[in-house]
Parts: C-alpha cells; structure tokens; sequence
C-alpha cells in the first residue's frame, strides 16, 4: 500500500521537494519495515489472542503414546493453540502495507499463506473438539491434508513456471545479449553451473518441495520457540536470497538464478521473520501460546514457494536442515519400526526414543530450553553455510 502511494505521488512529491520519500522505492528498505511492522504486530495482539483462543476454548491437550513424555508436558495443558492465526494475520498485513502487491510473485505467496492457514485452523480445532470428546488427539487425516497441499503446490507450480517462462521471455526482448533463462532450472549450492529440468521433473520436485517442507515444520513444531526461532533464521536467509537473487547485477555476480520481481519477496520474507521473532516474544519456554498447525503448515509451506521461485530448492534443504532432519527421524522411525515389525512377528524395533528427533532429545535427559536453544545453534550454523555457498561458487 505504502508503495502504490508513493507510486501515485511521487511526481508531486518530487516536485514539493520532499525527495526524502524515494526511499519507499528501495525494497531493502521496506524488507526491514516489514520485519519492524510485523513484530510489533505479534508482540501488542499476543495477549489479545490468547484471550480469544481461551474463550474459543481452543487450550492445547498433551497427549502422546508415551507415559514420560505426557509427564514432561503436562505443564503445557491449556496452553492456546491457534497462534497461527496471528502470525500469518501480521505477515499479510506487513505485505499488504511494504510489499508491491501487485507483483504476481507476492500474490502467489499470500494465496499460499491463507490456503494453508486455512487447513491447518480446521485441523486445530478438530484437535482440540475430539480431544475434549474424550478421543484421540487426532484432526485431519495425513491423507486429506497431503490432498489439499498437494493441489496448492500444483497450482503454484505451474504458476510459477509459466510466470517465469513469461518474464524471461519480456526480458530477453529488450537486451541485446541475453542472460541464461532460470525458470526451469535447479541451482545447486557451491556449483554455478545449473540443471535444466523439463517442465515434468519442476512440477515433481516443486511439489515435493512445499508438500515437504510444510510437513516439516509442522513436525518440528512440538517446543516452546523451536519451530519460530528456526523459522525466523530460515526466513532471514530467504529475505537476502530474494534481494540478490531479484537483482540482475547481482545474482549474475554471484552465479546465481536470477529472477526478475522476485525481489519483492524480500518483503514478504522479511515479514515472516519478524512474526516469528515478535512470537517467540509469547512462545519462548514457557510458552504461553502455541502456533498449532494453523501456523506450523502455513509458515512451512510458504519458505517452500519462495525457495520455488528463487531456483534455490537444494539450498533450502542446506539452510532448513533442522526442519529437514526432523522430518527425516519420523520417516526412519516409522519405516524401520514397519520393516522389523513384519519380520520378527509383531515386535518392531525403534531408532530413536520417539520420534521426532526433538522429542528423543527430551527423553534422553536434556532439559527444553537446551533442545530448543542447541537446534537453534544448529540452524544458525546451516543459515552461515547456506550464505557462504552464495560466495564459494
């Protein structure tokens, strides 16, 4: 908004004078207001949700297959869950006020955000409803939430890919020599010499992409400030990958894709790190708001569309290798569990304590802030790595 005023004034405004405005055409800057915009967002709603949430008796219920765990988090009961609903409420908001809204980029990312908000609010709540009945702690099945990110992904895809082809096309007409074309390519960290990939192979890993990295962060999400302290670290790297990668002097500099308007998902990046800050402001040990799936999927599901649209997939398994793993712990605990449980007649081995990873941490002794603080560490680690690999071309 605050850019499409300035759009629509800056010729009167140059002609009073006031050139001190032209900053609103530099995204850097408003990349960085929106981080503010979005913080003090989160920070001054959080205690107003948690009222809402606890009137909507919308207070989490601690229930796993496993006896000590339940004794571990039994201090979280009634805990609101449904914070996702403020984060991604700020995230639009800090878009819609910083960003170039009509950038198709950015239109895409904020369908994506309320797509998958929208899953994940309806999964909470049946959470919490069958949990209250006297059920399990069971929402959506695994199968209609996959259907429904899976049709997101698809759609963004190919979105993505025709916008792409389309932009490229634009570009390459007005320049004399035209650079290599990136919308159909996969860039591979420390290697400046990409993969092109037909159209088939993009929607595949593209849908793999989202689908997996939603899921990932959801997984992760099961300690106070885990899940948005990682976030905010991965979304911090996506906000300057977004800027070089959008700007043709540099990304080509750099020997990475460059992709023209996506330099405005900086701002959209920018916003989401600061919501996760801003949350982690009420969701830090102990925590007294959860950002349930409403926030875990959507969060997850957009840092896997920017990565799309950057051409940086490889590099955001680098940069997300917490998420990354975590997921990783559940599928082997889950598949070796299956594979010895047919083989030695019903008595299945297990990996890890439990499953995810952060979960077999907690069991083994270590406190949850020296879990939730160390694999902050360690994804701070992966954002210095993912950088350095944009030099070491």
């Amino acid at each position: 908004m605050f850019y499409w005023l300035y759009e629509m004034l800056h010729g009167w405004l140059d002609a009073q004078g006031a050139y001190d405005l032209n900053i609103f055409r530099y995204v850097t800057f408003r990349a960085a207001m929106a981080v503010l915009g979005s913080a003090v967002l989160v920070v001054m709603l959080g205690p107003k949700m948690m009222r809402l949430l606890l009137r909507a008796r919308m207070g989490d219920i601690p229930d796993f297959n496993q006896e000590k765990l339940n004794r571990l988090l039994r201090n979280k009961k009634n805990v609101p869950t449904g914070g996702g609903v403020l984060i991604c409420g700020s995230i639009l908001v800090s878009t819609l006020l910083w960003a170039r809204i009509s950038n198709f980029y950015v239109l895409l990312a904020m369908i994506s955000m309320v797509w998958l908000a929208v899953l994940g609010g309806v999964d909470d709540w049946l959470k919490i409803r069958n949990k209250r009945r006297g059920g399990g702690r069971d929402g959506l099945h695994f199968h209609e939430k996959i259907l429904f990110q899976i049709a997101l992904a698809v759609m963004l895809a190919f979105f993505a890919y025709r916008y792409g082809e389309y932009s490229y096309r634009s570009v390459a007409q007005g320049l004399a020599s035209a650079p290599p074309a990136t919308y159909n390519i996969l860039a591979l960290p420390f290697w400046k010499h990409p993969i092109i990939l037909p159209m088939g192979v993009y929607m595949v890993i593209s849908v793999f992409v989202m689908t997996g990295s939603s899921n990932a962060v959801n997984l992760t999400d099961g300690m106070d400030g885990l899940a948005s302290g990682c976030m905010a670290l991965v979304s911090f790297v996506l906000m300057i990958l977004a800027f070089l990668g959008g700007t043709q002097q540099t990304a080509q500099f750099l020997f990475i894709p460059w992709v023209p308007g996506a330099e405005e998902l900086s701002v959209f990046a920018g916003a989401m790190m600061g919501a996760c800050v801003g949350f982690l402001w009420h969701n830090c040990y102990p925590a007294k708001i959860f950002m349930g799936d409403t926030g875990s999927l959507s969060l997850g599901g957009a840092i896997g569309y920017i990565g799309i649209v950057l051409r940086q997939e490889i590099l955001l398994l680098v940069v997300g290798g917490v998420f990354a793993f975590e997921a990783i712990s559940v599928m082997l605990q889950v598949g070796v569990f299956k594979a010895t449980k047919r083989r030695n007649g019903g008595a299945g081995r297990r990996i890890f304590l439990m499953a995810p990873y952060h979960h077999h941490l907690h069991l083994k002794g270590w406190s949850e802030p020296q879990v939730v603080v160390r694999l902050w560490l360690v994804g701070a680690v992966l954002a210095a790595v993912g950088l350095a690999t944009l030099k070491m071309r």
